[in-house]
């Protein structure tokens, strides 16, 4: 049985991929829908990979400042213990 609000993505994911397919239609209206298909299809491969990147990056910047909070903490407390 699919969830509600699998159903919504999956609606949302579809409507996402129909307003590429269309935006590419538009612009390349000479080309075969198979060419169409591959760019639009590319152009979303491509946010996602350019996503996953940013969030690689703000993860990496997340464990940084984590650990520089951890340590000001560690040395507080050596301070506050005396």
């Amino acid at each position: 049985m699919i969830e509600d609000h699998e159903e919504e993505n999956m609606l949302n994911i579809c409507s996402y991929v129909d307003e590429k397919l269309q935006e590419y239609r538009h612009q390349l209206i000479k080309q075969p829908e198979s060419t169409v298909m591959v760019l639009a299809a590319l152009s979303i491969t491509e946010e996602l990979f350019e996503l996953r990147q940013q969030l690689s990056e703000l993860e990496k910047n997340d464990t940084l400042m984590m650990k520089r909070m951890n340590s000001k903490i560690e040395r507080l407390l050596e301070d506050i213990r005396g």
